[in-house]
């Protein structure tokens, strides 16, 4: 029995759903049963997903077939087209998934077999749930996440640009702020070296590198069309949805990121997959360390390392690992548009652009360099430097801006969030410490990231002194709503702690 399709506007984040009622023909005939797996076909096209069942008609008739968001834009089909159902066969890798979960040591293929049942959507979000889990508690091996990450590769397109190298930097995360990627490229992309960086939009963040730079100019564009302004500009900073790299990565980040799980295992064949996917060949790559980043000590950060260079060097990528300081946030806007701001005043040279991330941003632009045969170890920073004084750095973001799709911007006046409240310190003191997550937290309950111009501009960072009554930081909102819920996480905890110049923790070395 032929249905018809219904769009059924739900974001389900990631997961295919289709929707029956529970009175359809099809329903009784076919024995189905909520949060069973089915096949959904249209016009020569098959998803696979996820069954809910529904009671009332506004939703889904009789005679309808639903569909989720994410599954409508997969079929490509006009609301209205004939469509069919049935039942979906089991995953094949189940097995497989049974042995992780009781602990066991899984090889090559069994993973391969997991990652593309995944990729196909073969899993139900419980599944999901169980090998992640499965993974974190029985801490893959390095072989196994050798395994892991050259599956998730093979999952998707790879992409080839036909030349070396290919450099890349990515941030393992957790810093608010951290806009270091969109000063790198630019610089290194002025250099002449080839740099096309896709990045993701934020999940728990109040910004990612894709939001931010969406403030800027489109980022979301046919690969077709990114890898023309690649190869004219030498780079690019878009959001990476589109190119389909590595597809079995954002399946499990649907479920790492609501459970709060980030393992290492899973950190490196995350990123590391997507990189390989994306035709890089070489990588910086970026561990900040401090109380409240991701990582929270040196010899965590030494085995992180270890671990990235270890598949690094399984899946032929040239790596180098910098281990930076991540005891309080980089740069002074937190959210798109005020890290925006912080961006192209490093850019332009503003006296009034954060110090702290025109030096990171120098030094791991410096780092990718030096990849290039034509720059000796130690050289890079001059360079780097020498390029962003210039002028050089800006006129390779404008022209990329430009390429992209230019958007309205003023950084000396940027459009902030209409509400805003400033946070001021209860006492005289010298700043001993940033928490890292509840400024982010702060800046989220603002509003950001979906709300570009909310979040929170700080300004005071470590080691400064302050006197009561001074501003700490301004949040900023367009809803009074938001407004509030930031005002009350501000009254619970302002992320700052106040004490003596004694207190102040001891510079930080990054190498």
């Amino acid at each position: 029995m032929k249905l018809v399709l219904r769009r059924v506007a739900i974001d389900t984040y990631r997961e295919n759903v289709a929707y029956l009622h529970r009175d359809c023909a099809v329903y009784r005939a076919e024995g189905f049963q909520a949060l069973s797996k089915v096949e959904v076909r249209a016009n020569g096209k098959r998803i696979l997903a996820t069954l809910n069942v529904v009671d009332d008609e506004r939703i889904v008739g009789c005679a309808e077939l639903g569909v989720s968001e994410d599954a409508f834009d997969l079929l490509g089909v006009a609301d209205g087209h004939p469509a069919s159902i049935s039942q979906a066969e089991p995953a094949s890798s189940i097995p497989a998934l049974h042995r992780k979960i009781a602990g066991e040591r899984l090889d090559r293929d069994d993973f391969r077999a997991i990652v593309r049942d995944i990729a196909e959507h073969r899993y139900s979000k419980i599944e999901l749930t169980a090998f992640v889990v499965a993974c974190n508690q029985g801490e893959l091996d390095r072989e196994e996440v050798y395994y892991l990450t050259d599956a998730m590769v093979a999952s998707g397109r790879r992409l080839d640009w036909r030349e070396r190298p290919v450099v890349d930097k990515h941030c393992i995360g957790g810093i608010p702020g951290n806009r270091t990627s969109m000063l790198v490229v630019p610089i290194v992309a002025a250099h002449g070296m080839l740099c096309p960086k896709t990045s993701s939009r934020a999940i728990t963040s109040p910004a990612g590198t894709a939001d931010t730079m969406e403030v800027l100019a489109n980022v979301e564009l046919p690969m077709e069309a990114l890898a023309e302004i690649v190869r004219e500009h030498r780079g690019c900073v878009a959001w990476g949805g589109t190119a389909h790299l590595s597809p079995a990565d954002d399946v499990l980040i649907s479920v790492e990121r609501p459970l709060s799980i980030d393992s290492p295992g899973q950190m490196v064949a995350s990123i590391l997959s997507k990189k390989i996917a994306a035709g890089s060949s070489h990588l910086v790559l970026d561990i900040p360390v401090g109380p409240t980043a991701k990582v929270r000590s040196m010899p965590e950060a030494q085995r992180l390392r270890k671990l990235f260079e270890f598949v690094a060097g399984r899946i032929n990528l040239t790596l180098d690992v910098v281990i930076t300081d991540g005891r309080q946030p980089i740069g002074n806007g937190i959210g798109p548009v005020l890290e925006a701001r912080d961006v192209m005043q490093v850019l332009e040279n503003d006296p009034a652009a954060p110090n702290d991330l025109r030096q990171k941003a120098l030094r791991l632009a410096g780092r990718m360099l030096e990849f290039g045969p034509d720059v000796r170890g130690g050289e890079g920073f001059s360079i780097a430097r020498d390029i962003l004084d210039s002028g050089r750095a800006l006129a390779k973001m404008q022209a990329i801006i430009d390429a992209q799709g230019a958007k309205p911007f003023r950084q000396e006046d940027p459009d902030c969030g209409s509400l805003s409240f400033d946070v001021l310190a209860e006492t005289d003191g010298v700043i001993t410490g940033i928490d890292n997550l509840q400024i982010a937290r702060i800046a989220r309950v603002a509003g950001a990231p979906k709300v570009q111009g909310a979040g929170v501009d700080l300004f005071h960072k470590l080691g400064e002194r302050v006197t009561r009554g001074q501003p700490l930081f301004r949040v900023y909102a367009d809803f009074p709503s938001d407004l509030e819920f930031a005002r009350q996480a501000c009254a619970r905890s302002s992320g700052y702690t106040l004490g003596s110049a004694d207190d102040v923790p001891h510079r930080f070395v990054e190498f």
